[in-house]
């Protein structure tokens, strides 16, 4: 976004919010509490449910334990370890069996 088009947005905005009576400092404090809140997830699933921990574990993690998977795998602060800038290895094509054939392709007929 160039820096027009930011201006005009943050002036937009400025405005909306005199017109409904919202104050920065209420724009600020639900940011602060919002990062609280983010703070607290300690397991999170592909679905986004997620738990801080803390009381009893939620049903989807119960089942997603009982089916062998770790409770590690869920940790947030594990996703955050792993370097951004891992790549996937590169995959060597040349021998492929199905090159050429309806599999590689991907049609259904």
């Amino acid at each position: 976004m160039d820096e027009r088009k930011r201006e005009s947005m943050i002036a937009y905005l400025r405005r909306r919010m005199a017109k409904v009576g919202i104050k920065m400092a209420d724009v600020a404090a639900a940011l602060a509490e919002d990062r609280m809140g983010q703070k607290l997830v300690r397991y999170r699933n592909a679905f986004g449910d997620t738990w801080d921990g803390k009381g009893a574990m939620p049903q989807w993690l119960v089942q997603a334990t009982s089916a062998g998977q770790t409770l590690e795998h869920f940790a947030v602060a594990a996703a955050a370890k792993k370097p951004a800038t891992q790549r996937r290895p590169a995959v060597d094509w040349s021998q492929d069996p199905f090159a050429g054939s309806r599999l590689a392709s991907g049609s259904r007929a």
